[in-house]
């Protein structure tokens, strides 16, 4: 679905990335994992466009899209989400959700500047679908709340429900656990499987160790911005390279 190649990317004299190749399955759930300033966040940036590597490439299903604008790799079918919850705060849930549909919206402008029979259609379809997808997220009981307003576990939540209405194939979740409580990681960790469900491949960067063994098939490991070790989360957990990356931190980050 998804190949990294000798993916480099440098930053005057310091590598961020430095020649990063791994591949991602249809259908898996793989995460990246690795301590503070490992080069998850420029990974991610290099693969959706928000950065050109120095060096590398990006396929998807075959395709060559190193260095596409974030617009035409997310017309491709490759979606992120961003460690801060990015969502247009002033507009309801629901208005959230209609906006993220129409990264593939098929009216032209045209059509929906003069509300063709097209676009009207087009509109009702996305109308049905973000309804669809608040109550699935379970959003739908603050449809029409300002999401200014929603707690931190439904913003998380609206934030993927827009993500998965631009119907990506592969979606890229960015530390979606983060401050969250043990009943709202759990509740997150269903909502990536049923995503996973939906048919969509889900690339996660977390430092939540355990939710981490709990939702990956398999898991990267960078460290300064090199990868040190891949495999299933209790390979990687018991691989010395990585045993010894996260020395200093507590052992629990690890091993708990």
């Amino acid at each position: 679905m998804l190949q990294v190649e000798t993916l480099t990317k440098w930053f005057g004299g310091l590598a961020a990335l430095d020649g990063v190749t791994f591949h991602v399955m249809p259908g898996e759930i793989l995460s990246i994992i690795g301590p503070n300033g490992a080069g998850k966040s420029t990974l991610f940036k290099l693969i959706t466009g928000f950065l050109v590597p120095s060096a590398g490439r990006v396929r998807f299903q075959g395709e060559d899209i190193t260095g596409l604008p974030p617009h035409r790799v997310a017309q491709r079918g490759i979606v992120r989400t961003f460690q801060e919850t990015t969502v247009f705060r002033e507009l309801t849930t629901l208005e959230n959700v209609v906006v993220g549909h129409h990264v593939r919206m098929r009216a032209t402008g045209w059509e929906v500047f003069l509300n063709s029979s097209r676009a009207r259609r087009h509109e009702a379809a996305i109308y049905d679908s973000a309804l669809e997808l608040l109550e699935y997220f379970g959003l739908a009981p603050v449809r029409d709340e300002p999401a200014r307003n929603l707690p931190h576990g439904h913003l998380r939540a609206l934030e993927m429900a827009v993500a998965v209405a631009a119907s990506p194939r592969v979606l890229l979740l960015d530390e979606p656990f983060t401050g969250m409580n043990p009943q709202e990681t759990d509740h997150a960790l269903d909502l990536v499987r049923g995503i996973r469900a939906r048919g969509v491949t889900v690339l996660l960067v977390t430092h939540d160790m355990r939710a981490m063994r709990r939702i990956s098939d398999r898991v990267v490991v960078l460290n300064f911005g090199r990868k040190i070790a891949e495999g299933s989360p209790d390979e990687v957990q018991n691989d010395p390279a990585v045993v010894e990356a996260y020395l200093g931190r507590e052992e629990h980050d690890l091993r708990a």
